[in-house]
């Protein structure tokens, strides 16, 4: 009789957990779940100063706020050749298409580096290796540790050191309003789909714009 007591204490554990880690059983995953709960509830992001490859410090909420665009915001490192070389042709195409469909003021791009050994003069190259516009699609790191750790668990984003000083990460692309939350997550795959959910973000703040 003990025995089934603690196995049923012990399973009415377990099932506890799996409830608060997939949302309810709504989400098979915590990644998952953690997707849901950001697309009910948009994130606030802490406290960063962006160093952009321009050479220009800004504040991460305010170069998120400043023109009243949505932006798909990405993580990279410039010495990547792998998932971030994939997601930058993504991106490349994005751009493009913001640019044939006349949504360039609605939407922009943003790549953010966790790499510290990226500094302005990486980013540039970067840059014009993408052929990025700067108008549209712009690159930055975060100089202070603290605060790009602080950035990346917002966002998400795990960075394991690897060998030859390179790095193991996921990715994403990430939504964030023009009001400078993190609105929704979507897989680096699916690029077409994030900007769907950034022009349905923006069509409010037009509206807004236009009475």
């Amino acid at each position: 009789m003990k025995t089934w007591a603690a196995l049923l204490l012990v399973l009415a554990a377990g099932l506890g957990a799996l409830w608060q880690g997939t949302d309810g059983f709504q989400a098979v995953t915590t990644e998952a779940a953690r997707r849901q709960a950001v697309a009910r509830a948009p994130r606030t992001l802490p406290a960063a100063t962006l160093q952009f490859a321009s050479g220009r410090e800004l504040p991460l909420a305010r170069a998120l706020r400043q023109d009243g665009r949505v932006t798909i915001v990405n993580f990279i490192y410039t010495r990547c050749n792998a998932v971030c070389s994939a997601m930058g042709g993504e991106l490349q195409q994005l751009q493009s298409r913001l640019l044939a469909d006349g949504l360039a003021d609605r939407v922009r791009l943003l790549s953010i580096s966790f790499d510290p050994a990226d500094d302005a003069a990486q980013l540039a190259a970067y840059a014009r290796r993408m052929r990025a516009r700067p108008d549209l699609w712009q690159f930055a790191g975060v100089a202070d540790a603290g605060q790009r750790r602080a950035l990346l668990d917002a966002f998400g984003i795990v960075v394991v050191p690897a060998p030859l000083g390179e790095f193991e990460h996921n990715a994403a692309f990430h939504v964030v309003g023009a009001d400078g939350r993190l609105a929704r997550i979507v897989d680096y795959d699916a690029p077409d789909a994030a900007l769907d959910l950034a022009l349905a973000a923006a069509a409010p703040k037009l509206a807004e714009l236009r009475r």
